[in-house]
């Protein structure tokens, strides 16, 4: 018992001793404060909660039964409540536990970049075109690996860098039946009582260098009268350091998995920063599709508008006998053509407002105020006085710097080059030095089952008699030291798999150095396209603008004629057709541009800054600007 007592000491003073820095958490849901330090190392870790609920910010803009929505808010929503946000929040934390598990001397595991496109609006499930936000810029990818596959590791392996301690304890009893009682003092069974117990601690570090001090401590009793002294008690302590020279030596080799766990820290924050910019793009072009679909709707609703007033007009010149049936008959198909057209607008409209309403909610449309409420979208498309000039290399240089996709490759290159280094290690023959302390300590009592008579020259030494204290005090005043020294050499005479490894790395470092090139030409010539786009775009809307304010006229003219008598109902339903084919133009070219000009902002990486968007905010999901339904944006205007 005094034996387990004085081991247990001894383990609480080497925890004590054990550098607290190996066993800190740096992120704060890791910490389990409700622990103590030592611990919370041994619990699970849970995650935070996911919260399904919607900020206040969406039942704030409800007034009467709408949804009064600005661009602003619905960028705002989309940062607060779209899952596809809150999906990718838990990327940077993920790759810190990565450089958590990196810090330890583990493998790495794979940091994901992949990045969830937006909803594709109601016009694109209608025509089966592309989404509502526009062709897609870049970004996203494919994970580097899935779910939680550790990736091998090639290269020089790590030694584990979290401080190690163990501890044995065993007793027992042994019977050893003699069949010389002579040589035994008549004694037919030699017993033994014996306790051993140990303790150590290991460490190891980046330099390829491992450290272990240990103690080891045994108590035998027998009822052999071969002893000297018993019962006995004796140990030792010893310090060993084994130091890698070749393979595995070295910061740069040692420290790899770290480096790059720090900067997959930088790519997670990049994977999230695409994330926002994706979702937002994709909440702009849905923004747009809707008030283009509800400024069409409009048109559709005043082309019936004008149908039925050729209707009713019709209808009385046919009773007054000044125009004939027949005539009533065409205005009453055109009205049933022009209603049919409504409808479809009307049904597209609540489609839009239902994807719209979905991406900016984390309940989707399960809420009944949110589910019956009709969106009623407070900007317009504007269009720029004067032509947009654009500078390709200006715009090319913006997109380089600024798109994350392009730091992420930057940062993928810079982590190969880091991981290259343990291939070259491994390369190196294996050669290990080793050099080990030890301190030897003996003591006990003198056997009393020693004849009397016995020669006093036999009797052990004085200075061995005594208790477990002085075994300790040999060992602190190194009374009985060992030194050793040596070394273990491995050397692969073909050295194929290091070989083999090292030849890949640097294969696939060359790939993506060819890759980052045709990203940077794929790059010019995306940035190039988007401002063709735009340029296209504008012009379409200035010209369907014209097209617009001409048929306005001749419809006019055609109803005047119309009047006098001078030509006929077909000319006048031709004349209203085309003036809602212009004013369907006019709206379609405004959507287009409106997201040439939001696909370009994507291209060139700048969507946050151009919507004055906090990253930090949107790590959050807390956005500080609060939110004015119309009347209050005019009394803000006013003031």
């Amino acid at each position: 018992m005094t034996t387990t007592r004085q081991l247990c000491a001894l383990l609480c003073v080497a925890l004590t001793i054990t550098p607290l820095s190996a066993f800190s958490q740096s992120y704060a849901y890791m910490q389990n404060k409700e622990r103590n330090w030592f611990l919370r190392n041994y619990v699970p870790v849970k995650a935070p909660t996911v919260r399904f609920e919607n900020t206040g910010r969406l039942e704030s803009l409800l007034r009467a039964g709408n949804l009064y929505l600005s661009l602003k808010d619905a960028i705002a929503l989309a940062l607060e409540n779209n899952l596809d946000i809150e999906l990718q929040r838990y990327g940077p934390q993920q790759a810190a536990a990565n450089l958590l598990r990196a810090e330890a001397g583990g493998l790495l595991r794979g940091v994901s970049t992949s990045v969830t496109e937006g909803p594709s609006s109601a016009v694109s499930q209608a025509t089966g075109g592309l989404s509502g936000t526009g062709a897609r810029s870049g970004g996203g990818g494919s994970a580097n690996t899935a779910g939680g596959t550790v990736i091998t590791q090639t290269g020089a392996t790590i030694i584990n860098l979290d401080p190690t301690i163990t501890a044995s304890y065993s007793a027992g009893h042994s019977t050893s039946p003699q069949s010389n009682t002579i040589g035994s003092g008549g004694i037919t069974g030699v017993t033994a009582d014996q306790t051993q117990g140990s303790v150590a601690i290991q460490q190891g570090f980046l330099t390829g260098t491992t450290v272990s001090l240990g103690y080891t401590q045994s108590y035998l009793k027998s009822n052999s009268l071969g002893l000297g002294l018993n019962p006995t008690n004796d140990g030792s302590v010893t310090f060993r350091l084994t130091q890698r020279v070749l393979q595995g030596f070295g910061l740069a080799v040692n420290n790899r998995n770290i480096r790059i766990a720090k900067n997959n820290l930088k790519v997670a924050d990049l994977t999230f920063k695409q994330q926002v910019i994706t979702t937002t793009s994709s909440i702009i072009g849905l923004y747009w599709d809707l008030v283009s679909i509800n400024a069409d709707y409009l048109v559709k609703k005043q082309s019936v508008d004008l149908a039925r007033k050729l209707f009713e007009d019709n209808q009385k010149q046919v009773e007054i006998g000044t125009l004939a049936p027949i005539e009533v008959v065409r205005a009453e198909a055109e009205l049933a053509r022009t209603e049919q057209e409504l409808t479809v607008s009307e049904t597209q409209l609540l489609q839009q407002e239902t994807i719209i309403k979905n991406a900016l909610s984390r309940n989707g449309i399960t809420s009944e105020s949110v589910k019956n409420a009709r969106i009623v979208p407070t900007d317009t498309i504007d269009l720029p006085a004067s032509v947009e000039r654009f500078n390709l290399d200006e715009l090319y240089e913006t997109a380089i710097t600024s798109r994350p996709e392009i730091q992420q490759a930057d940062i993928n290159i810079q982590n190969s080059r880091i991981g290259i280094a343990g291939n070259k290690s491994q390369l190196l023959p294996s050669l290990d030095v080793n050099v080990v302390f030890r301190n030897n300590g003996l003591a006990g009592t003198l056997n009393p089952n020693l004849p009397p008579d016995i020669d006093p020259n036999r009797l052990p030494d004085p200075y061995f008699l005594g208790g477990r204290s002085d075994v300790l005090g040999q060992l602190f005043r190194r009374n009985f030291p060992d030194y050793s020294v040596g070394f273990q050499l491995n050397v692969p005479l073909r050295n194929r798999a290091a070989r083999a490894d090292m030849i890949i790395e640097e294969i696939t470092l060359r790939q993506q150095e060819i890759r980052q090139r045709q990203q940077f030409n794929q790059i010019r010539v995306t940035v190039q396209n988007a401002i063709t786009a735009v340029q296209q775009a504008e012009a379409g809307v200035r010209s369907a603008q014209k097209a617009r304010y001409l048929q306005e006229q001749t419809l006019d003219a055609e109803q005047k004629k119309f009047a006098l008598g001078a030509t006929t109902i077909f000319f006048v339903i031709q004349s209203q057709r085309d003036l809602a084919q212009a004013r369907s133009a006019e709206v379609s070219a405004l959507g287009t541009y409106a997201k040439a000009k939001n696909s370009l902002v994507e291209t060139l990486g700048t969507t946050l800054e151009s919507n004055d968007i906090s990253i930090d905010e949107a790590k959050s999901g807390q956005v500080a600007r609060e939110s004015l339904i119309p009347l209050e944006r005019l009394q803000q205007q006013r003031n």
